[in-house]
């Protein structure tokens, strides 16, 4: 049985392939959905492309979609978004593909309008579930490049009070910081730098990526789409870009002191997550035992979230089952996908 597992994102489109079970290939493309839905017939191309003989799909397998792209402000509303990505679907996978409504199950494509309260953003449900099927306690944290999905999983359930954005925004199941894409004046008003503490600009002249580039801990892959100036991604545009935030020009200060301001930017991308975890632990009713499970592009910055929750912590990668470690963590990096092919 061939299963393909597609995450229709606003930023990117992931792709996840199992073959009895198992996941056997990975893929994530940049997709700036915001720009036109022509972006996203490029991406669904190029990852059909790279896929090759692992997407043909028999008469034993079925693609399944789950999606966050219709938040885009490409689209007027969510339904309007829905009905057009679950319809791109179905153009480029076939009239048969599957898509993810959370709690209302698997519905056909052409049934995603009518559902479209289920559909929107629910791709953080089907990870919740593969984690609730492997583990039974524990508490999911994926921290994506854009968002951080915090999710209870009691009693091999989802255990989430939101469902909707708006909901779990409410909750602090879902927060609006990911480990490349937030810009750094989202972190802070105002920040630590050579012994004083300076207002920050109130200006799109870095993301989260250039800190932790800076710090040495990107992961590898994880910066798909352009820097917020136009230029490299290289240590010194980083550090560049990141000194325009507080206005001090790069040769003022060491590169310890940069390192020092992006390890400043980080600490308080890492408290906003930490004390969001917090909050939604606190009404979870989960066991002491149970574990923080990390996933996403930024699971190693959860890992330091789980020691400050005092909670063991558990790569999602661990529970994916995958012809090699490698691929294991890069469905765990893409769990709605590899959940969607797993499911």
């Amino acid at each position: 049985m061939r299963r393909i597992g597609w995450d229709i994102g606003g930023a990117h489109l992931k792709a996840a392939v199992a073959e009895d079970g198992r996941i056997v290939a990975v893929v994530q493309e940049p997709c700036a959905l915001w720009q036109g839905l022509d972006r996203l017939d490029a991406a669904f191309a190029a990852v059909l492309g790279r896929i090759g003989a692992h997407g043909r799909i028999g008469e034993r397998g079925r693609h399944q979609a789950t999606m966050t792209g219709e938040l885009v402000d490409l689209f007027s509303s969510r339904a309007e978004g829905v009905a057009a990505l679950a319809a791109r679907a179905a153009e480029h996978l076939g009239a048969d593909v599957t898509i993810y409504a959370g709690r209302a199950g698997q519905i056909a494509a052409d049934n995603a309008a009518a559902h479209a309260d289920d559909v929107a953003s629910a791709n953080w449900h089907a990870t919740a579930r593969l984690t609730a099927a492997a583990l039974g306690d524990g508490l999911l944290i994926d921290m994506g490049s854009t968002t951080t999905d915090i999710i209870p999983v009691r009693a091999g359930a989802a255990a989430a009070r939101g469902y909707s954005d708006a909901e779990r925004l409410a909750t602090g199941e879902l927060v609006y910081t990911g480990v490349v894409r937030t810009p750094l004046m989202a972190l802070a008003a105002d920040i630590p730098f050579a012994g004083r503490r300076l207002g920050v600009m109130a200006e799109h002249f870095a993301t989260s990526a250039d800190i932790w580039r800076l710090l040495g801990r990107l992961p590898e892959g994880a910066d798909q789409h352009g820097t917020a100036d136009g230029r490299g991604k290289s240590v010194a545009e980083s550090r560049l870009r990141l000194s325009r935030m507080v206005g001090v020009d790069v040769a003022e200060a060491s590169m310890a002191a940069w390192r020092d301001l992006a390890a400043a930017f980080a600490e308080a991308q890492i408290r906003r997550i930490q004390d969001a975890a917090a909050t939604v632990l606190s009404g979870a009713g989960l066991p002491d035992a149970a574990p923080v499970v990390a996933c996403g592009a930024g699971a190693f910055a959860i890992e330091e979230v789980a020691r400050r929750l005092g909670r063991p912590c558990r790569p999602l990668a661990d529970l994916i089952p995958a012809t090699d470690p490698a691929l294991a963590l890069a469905a765990a990096a893409c769990a709605p996908a590899a959940a969607m092919a797993l499911l």
